[in-house]
């Protein structure tokens, strides 16, 4: 009997996995693909079918090209800073120095803090009569509108997602570099070869696929990010800080437009998936040759 099923055994395997993948993914993809043809602004319960309508609506929209430029601002700025300073953090706390423990312990708490916590510590910070402006004005520096200035609040809201997830991508790259042979830092401290040299030759390409990985899943969670604007800065001041993940969420339950939020919800799909595919073809294309 076993035998009889032995060809069918990754299938079954696979299969648990699928079942979440179509429930929790596609058909969610598909209703919500199906939603962004139909025009709801007149009734909720009755929409009227428009067909590309809402894409057409989309990109002749000003705000959305606004917001789809934070949302890719957003990206360029923390995505390089969280991919490079865990694995910068990971290397020094991988020494043997002293207290290691109590370090790794405090990097990676604010990853424990909820983001809702941390957001609103963050905007006590951020304040007019907070923290950083009393510290400015110590040294005669004009209080700044970390949170009300257009030219500030988005930078502000980096900062949050930046400091929250530096902790959780270091102990990915201290798991990752437990792999590296131990042989090759010998070799390159017998070569001569100093901290800089030894780690850009051996540790950089032995961890590559971790890096692919922390990039990839960075990029994503700066395309999705909602929390921390949500209770920071509610997207404003003048769609200064809203990203696209907001706007769908403002144009869905604030206004009730589904059929417009949805057209956006595909659009970041697609764009968050050709974000990963370039992620990870750009850092294993040799994985991938055909």
């Amino acid at each position: 009997m076993f035998k009889y099923y032995g060809k069918y055994a990754p299938y079954l395997f696979l299969l648990p996995a699928m079942v979440v993948l179509v429930v929790f993914f596609f058909i969610p993809f598909f209703q919500t693909f199906g939603l962004s043809f139909f025009d709801y602004s007149s009734s909720i319960y009755n929409p009227t079918f428009i067909g590309w309508e809402n894409y057409t609506k989309l990109f002749h929209s000003s705000i959305f090209y606004k917001v789809l430029w934070n949302t890719f601002l957003y990206l360029f700025i923390a995505v390089p800073i969280l991919a490079i300073f865990p694995l910068f953090l990971a290397i020094l706390i991988n020494q043997k120095i002293k207290g290691v423990t109590l370090y790794k312990i405090l990097i990676y708490l604010p990853v424990i803090v909820s983001i809702v916590v941390a957001a609103i510590a963050f905007k006590w910070l951020y304040a007019d009569q907070g923290i950083l402006n009393f510290i400015a004005t110590q040294f005669r520096i004009s209080p700044i509108g970390w949170l009300t200035d257009p030219k500030f609040a988005l930078y502000s809201v980096i900062i949050v997602t930046i400091w929250k997830g530096i902790g959780y991508y270091m102990i990915i790259y201290l798991a990752s570099l437990m792999s590296v042979p131990k042989e090759l830092y010998e070799a390159c401290d017998i070569d001569g070869a100093n901290f800089l040299t030894k780690h850009l030759t051996v540790t950089v390409p032995h961890i590559m696929p971790t890096i692919a990985l922390v990039t990839t899943i960075s990029a994503i969670s700066a395309m999705k990010v909602f929390a921390e604007i949500y209770v920071m800065t509610k997207g404003g001041p003048l769609n200064s800080s809203k990203t696209i993940v907001y706007y769908i969420y403002e144009r869905a339950f604030e206004n009730l437009d589904l059929g417009y939020a949805s057209a956006m919800a595909v659009v970041l799909l697609i764009i968050v998936m050709v974000f990963s595919l370039i992620n990870i073809l750009g850092f294993e294309r040799n994985k991938y040759q055909i």
